[in-house]
């Protein structure tokens, strides 16, 4: 913290704003990694939450923080079992068979493969009571409840120390993360939670026989397990097996972005964490889900606007991608259109290929996540988890096959569903809207007019001017006048009382003095100072893209 509060500033609490080189914030971050690495299992998911926040950390942060996977050593099997014996009763008797040696594991739980019973009632409509089918057993890890509320209490007393040194655009973003990482973090480990978002996703894809989702058995599940279907798979990006095996990459990718979309655009309920260690392809060429224990919901008006937004990037309409932003609450609406527009125009053009839409969105992603620190925007809560999902889906596709064109899929999808046509509607009537307003003005205009001439020629016309101070020059320029004025009073005072001789009164007077000086000096020196500032422009970010 004091390291990060160090780079901000000059003399940490005050003086002028420090510019670090990348080779820098790229050690703070690795630095930062290893102490969540040391710091266990909720800190671990702290960091996996702050490489989804550009505008809390600065780009360099964000690569390194990216790398931080779940590498916990599991739990050894004796205190799994009680966990798992308390939720389900005795292992021996709810399965027929049950491997100790985990399968997978995690920060907050561990999966272990097993096979059910063949005289319950699942395994006998599923196997014919004669052969329990395979299953996948999610425990959460013992006492890990407080373990996290312990670790929720330190994060919650080092905020309010780590919000002293941050700016007021910062200072929201980390409220909004703390609130955000304490929320995700107890709904990650309520496998009640997780079993009814998968329900409700697979539900979601019923009819669709593109993906495969595994099914909750509810009979051996509760809020501390998970048991659900056994489905093996490679993959997904094991290029060289899914070759061998004859399936077509570019059909999976396609079906990967398009279930992707349904669920944010459509369905309004996602599975947000599809690493390829969540995703497999079965010998059929079917895509399955993996670990629904970090999953959202996004609200209509949101799924509006991403919907806005794409449709924007796809026409290459600046002004529209702005205006998305601006509605979605990333952008400040005070922000500077223009600076930012060149931002836009600059990423798109560098993301984009021969054709208009042979760009990546990752790309285009990736440079305005780099614009967001450096300009006071914040990311809405679950809005991380949509640029996350967008990033790594993107990643997963260009893998599977490297000419993998992105917004050509999502503008077909966004096609077929009538959101492209929708909004050419919606152009249309908002013309048509703006057209009839204009008509009514310029009726409207000539009697105004005439008003405003008659009152000119009667000497009866008054102008208000307001000036727009955002840089508080009058501010500053009063501080500047009342310091002078002090500092000549106290300097007066000072010769005067020596001349009486009154050493102490004007020792006093001097350190007054002296204290005055530094303020106004302090006022020139400051980087609020009147002065120009610098501006985002293409050949600053030319030259930081070099230094990186």
């Amino acid at each position: 913290m004091l390291a990060y509060a160090r780079d901000r500033r000059r003399f940490l609490l005050f003086g002028r704003r420090r510019r670090v080189d990348p080779e820098t914030h790229r050690h703070r971050a690795e630095v930062l990694l290893e102490s969540l690495l040391t710091l266990g299992p909720t800190f671990i998911k702290l960091g996996q939450l702050l490489s989804t926040r550009p505008d809390v950390l600065p780009p360099a942060y964000i690569d390194v923080l990216a790398s931080l996977q779940d590498d916990v050593p599991p739990a050894p099997w004796p205190e799994a079992k009680r966990v798992l014996e308390d939720e389900l009763g005795p292992v021996d008797e709810r399965f027929a068979e049950f491997d100790t040696d985990p399968i997978s594991g995690a920060s907050l739980g561990q999966v272990y493969r097993a096979r059910l019973d063949p005289e319950s009632e699942r395994a006998r409509a599923d196997a014919d009571g004669e052969v329990g089918p395979d299953v996948a057993v999610k425990v959460r890890r013992p006492d890990i409840e407080n373990l996290v509320k312990a670790d929720l209490r330190v994060i919650r007393w080092s905020l309010p120390i780590l919000l002293y040194f941050v700016d007021d655009a910062r200072s929201f973003s980390l409220e909004n993360l703390a609130e955000e990482f304490s929320k995700t973090i107890r709904e990650e480990m309520d496998y009640e939670r997780e079993a009814a978002m998968l329900a409700e996703i697979r539900s979601n894809f019923a009819d669709d026989d593109s993906l495969l989702i595994p099914d909750v058995i509810e009979s051996h599940s509760g809020p501390r397990v998970l048991t659900m279907e056994y489905i093996e798979g490679t993959k997904i990006n094991d290029v060289a097996e899914l070759e061998r095996e004859g399936i077509d990459r570019t059909e999976i990718a396609e079906n990967l972005e398009r279930a992707y979309l349904q669920m944010i655009i459509d369905d309004g309920v996602f599975h947000a964490d599809p690493h390829p260690g969540n995703l497999a392809v079965t010998d059929e060429g079917r895509i399955v889900f993996y670990d629904f224990g970090m999953s959202g919901r996004v609200d209509p008006f949101v799924q509006d606007k991403i919907v806005d937004f794409y449709i924007a990037v796809a026409n290459q309409d600046i002004d529209g991608i702005l205006d998305a932003l601006v509605e979605i609450g990333t952008l400040s609406p005070d922000a500077d259109r223009g600076v930012m527009a060149e931002v836009m125009e600059i990423a798109i053009q560098d993301a984009r290929g021969e054709d208009v839409e042979q760009y990546r969105v990752n790309q285009i992603i990736g440079q305005i996540e780099d614009s967001i620190y450096e300009f006071p925007l914040r990311l809405p809560k679950n809005l991380a988890l949509v640029l996350r999902v967008a990033t790594v889906v993107e990643g997963v596709c260009v893998t599977l096959d490297e000419d993998f064109d992105f917004i050509s899929v999502a503008t077909d999808y966004l096609t077929e569903q009538g959101y492209r046509e929708e909004s050419i509607r919606q152009y249309i009537d908002e013309t048509g809207r703006q057209l009839r307003r204009s008509g009514e003005s310029l009726t409207r205009l000539a009697p105004k007019a005439e008003r405003a001439l008659d009152r000119l020629d009667r000497d009866d016309l008054y102008v208000r001017i307001g000036v727009e101070d955002s840089e508080q020059v009058f501010d500053k320029l009063a501080k500047r006048l009342v310091y002078g004025m002090l500092l000549t009073m106290s300097l007066f005072s000072m010769g005067v009382l020596y001349a009486l001789e009154a050493p102490r009164a004007s020792i006093v007077a001097a350190g007054f003095s002296v204290i005055v000086l530094i303020q106004l000096y302090r006022s020139f020196r400051s980087p609020t100072s009147i002065g120009a500032r610098p501006q985002f422009t293409r050949q600053n970010l030319r030259q930081r893209r070099g230094e990186e």
